[in-house]
């Protein structure tokens, strides 16, 4: 019987990719490749055992991707949150959102330029 396996990309409009990649590039350190996207390999599963991709609809009120207007938000998982925060600072992006430590670990909400709310999530570390 076929199955999804997992999610093979996440692709989106913008009104300048350009400048977002550049936004992309500058204040979370994402490489892009020259066609213009970024390839996220299994590194992060192998270093965090039960981490992994969500796939997670929410109702149509939720006020949890506020202040976006978007229908949609990204989760990126990061190895160091709190020098992942510093990096934002230094670019001039504050976070929207703090979060307390949860047992999965550790979140902050930030904002693209093109109005679009990031998740940013460290994960906690599995015990083994």
């Amino acid at each position: 019987m076929a199955r999804v396996l997992g999610l093979g990309g996440l692709f989106f409009k913008s009104a300048d990719p350009a400048a977002t990649c550049a936004w992309y590039r500058r204040v979370l350190g994402l490489e892009f490749g020259e066609w213009g996207g970024v390839v996220f390999t299994p590194d992060a599963a192998a270093a965090h055992p039960g981490a992994g991709t969500v796939f997670s609809p929410f109702s149509a009120d939720t006020d949890y991707f506020s202040p976006s207007e978007k229908d949609f938000m990204f989760n990126l998982m990061v190895d160091d949150l709190d020098a992942m925060l510093v990096r934002c600072a230094a670019e001039g992006v504050q976070p929207a959102k703090l979060f307390p430590p949860a047992p999965n670990g550790r979140f902050a909400h930030i904002m693209d330029p093109d109005g679009r709310k990031i998740e940013l999530w460290q994960p906690s570390p599995m015990e083994g």
